[in-house]
C-alpha cells in the first residue's frame, strides 16, 4: 500500500461525539497515562478523552513534545500503565526512534502510536515489534477511549449493567414514582433484571411504592462499603417482583447521611455487575455524592412540573450536566403533573423551547389513579394496565434501552419566559 501522509494541522477532527458510540463504551480501569504529542490537533482529542465520564478512574496526563521528549522523561521518571506518543516521521525513522524508548520503557507498559502514515506494513511491524495499536491521525476523542478500552478492559469480563439516573427538576414534581414505575415496566415488557436503588435515605419512598419494609437494604451497604461485593449486595435487596430487585433506604432520621463524593461509587459499580439495568432514584440534592453520581450514570431522566421554578432548575442541571458530561447526550425531560386545574402553567413548547430539549414524556394530572396506586403500593400497570399514562410508562422504558426514538414535538416560541425568570430575581 502506498504511504498517505495525513496533515492534522489543516484537517480538523471530529468535534461532535458519537453518542452511540460512547455509549457501547465500558469505564476504563484505574491506571495511569501519559501522552507525548507533537501538534495541538492531536493533543487536544486526547485532553477531552481525559474529562470523558468513562475515563474518571484512570489518571491522564499530556506532554508536548514527541517520542524523543519521551525518552528524555522516563530516563528518570517510572513509565506508567500506557504510554500515547504521537510522530510525524515517516516509518523508517519512527522504528529506529521506538527502540530508543524501550531502553528506557517498563517492559509492563503499553504503547499506542498516533501516526500520520496510512502504511499497512508499518503497522504490523509495530504490533509484531509489541506495540499495543497504531492509530492514524486525525483521531477523534471518542476514538482515544475506544483505544484505551479496547487495551485494558476485558472482553470476557462480566457485563456492565446500564445505569438510570432520576432527578427532580424541584421536590415534589413526581420524580421517584416515575422512576419507580419505569422500572417497574422495563422489568415486565423486556424481562430483564431490573433493579432499584433508592438513594434518599432519610425520606426514600421506594419502600411504600413497592410496598416492602426490608430489615436491611442501601443504608448497611453505605455505612460498611469495605464489605460490598455480589453477594452482600444481593442479601440486602428486596424482591418486588419477579425480576424486580430494591435497594431500600431506611426512611429513618436516627442518624444524618452526610457522605462523601464517592459514597455510592462501590455500589452503583457493583449493582451494574449484578443487573443487566439499575435505576437510581436520587433526590433533589446537590452535594458532592449527587453531582458524582448524576456525572458517572449512562443515562440521566429530569422530571419537572410546568412552572417557572421547575424551568430555571432544570435550566441549570442542564447546563451543569453539559459541562461535566461534554461527551454525552443531553439528560432526558420528562414533564410531570401537566393540567392541575386553575394553577397556571407554561405550555410544553414554552418550556421545552429554551431549554433545547424535546420532553420524552408528557404526563397530565391523575390524582385519584396516582394516589390509588401509592396508597396501596402498587405500580400504576398493576392499578390499571388500560390506562394512556401506563402507556406513556412503557414508552419511555422503550426509549431509555435504546428501542425506540423519542418522539419529537412541535417547538414554539420562547413567549418571554426567561424574561419573568429575570424580574423573578
Amino acid at each position: 500500500m502506498d504511504n498517505l501522509a495525513y496533515d492534522t494541522e489543516t484537517e480538523n477532527p471530529e468535534t461532535t461525539p458519537d453518542f452511540a458510540a460512547m455509549n457501547a463504551l465500558r469505564p476504563v480501569p484505574r491506571i495511569s497515562i501519559q501522552a507525548f504529542c507533537e501538534t495541538e490537533s492531536v493533543a487536544h482529542p486526547i485532553e477531552r478523552a481525559a474529562e470523558d465520564r468513562r475515563m474518571a478512574k484512570a489518571h491522564l496526563k499530556v506532554h508536548m513534545g514527541g517520542i524523543a521528549t519521551a525518552v528524555e522523561f522516563y530516563q528518570s521518571a517510572p513509565t506508567p500503565n500506557l504510554i500515547i506518543l504521537e510522530s510525524r516521521s515517516e516509518p523508517r525513522e519512527l522504528l529506529a526512534s521506538l527502540r530508543e524508548l524501550s531502553e528506557v520503557c517498563d517492559p509492563s507498559s503499553r504503547v499506542v502510536i498516533i501516526g500520520h502514515y496510512n502504511d499497512v506494513g508499518l503497522y504490523r511491524e509495530l504490533i509484531r515489534s509489541g506495540i499495543s495499536e497504531y492509530v492514524v491521525a486525525p483521531i477523534s476523542m471518542v476514538d482515544v477511549v475506544s483505544v484505551i478500552a479496547s487495551i485494558f478492559v476485558d472482553p470476557e469480563g462480566d457485563p456492565i449493567g446500564r445505569s438510570i439516573a432520576f432527578i427532580g427538576a424541584k421536590g415534589g414534581v413526581g420524580s421517584s414514582t416515575i422512576a419507580h414505575n419505569v422500572a417497574w415496566s422495563m422489568s415486565t415488557l423486556f424481562s430483564s433484571e431490573v433493579m432499584v436503588a433508592d438513594l434518599d435515605l432519610a425520606f426514600g419512598t421506594a419502600n411504600i411504592n413497592f410496598d416492602q419494609d426490608p430489615a436491611q437494604g442501601i443504608a448497611e451497604a453505605v455505612f460498611s462499603p469495605e464489605r460490598v461485593d455480589e453477594v452482600y449486595l444481593d442479601r440486602l435487596l428486596a424482591q418486588c417482583a419477579e425480576r424486580l430487585s430494591l435497594l431500600a433506604a431506611p426512611s429513618t432520621l436516627d442518624r444524618v447521611y452526610d457522605f462523601d463524593s464517592e459514597a455510592f461509587t462501590q455500589i452503583i459499580d457493583t449493582a451494574q455487575r449484578s443487573a443487566p439495568l439499575l435505576v437510581l432514584d436520587v433526590p433533589h440534592v446537590w452535594s458532592g455524592w449527587s453531582r458524582n453520581t448524576l456525572m458517572q450514570a449512562d443515562e440521566i431522566v429530569i422530571t419537572a412540573t410546568p412552572e417557572l421554578a421547575n424551568l430555571r432548575n432544570t435550566k441549570n442541571l442542564l447546563d451543569m450536566l453539559a459541562k461535566l458530561r461534554p461527551n454525552d447526550a443531553p439528560p432526558r425531560l420528562i414533564l410531570n403533573q401537566v393540567g392541575v386545574p386553575k394553577r397556571p402553567e407554561i405550555s410544553v413548547s414554552d418550556f421545552a423551547e429554551p431549554l433545547g430539549v424535546t420532553p420524552v414524556a408528557v404526563i397530565p394530572f391523575e390524582p385519584l389513579l396516582f394516589g390509588n396506586a401509592a396508597n396501596n403500593g402498587r405500580m400504576l400497570g398493576e392499578m390499571d394496565a388500560k390506562s394512556p399514562i401506563v402507556q406513556t410508562f412503557s414508552e419511555i422504558a422503550h426509549v431509555l434501552t435504546g428501542r425506540s426514538e423519542a418522539k419529537a414535538r412541535k417547538k414554539a416560541g420562547l413567549g418571554g419566559i426567561f424574561e419573568k425568570l429575570k424580574l423573578k430575581k
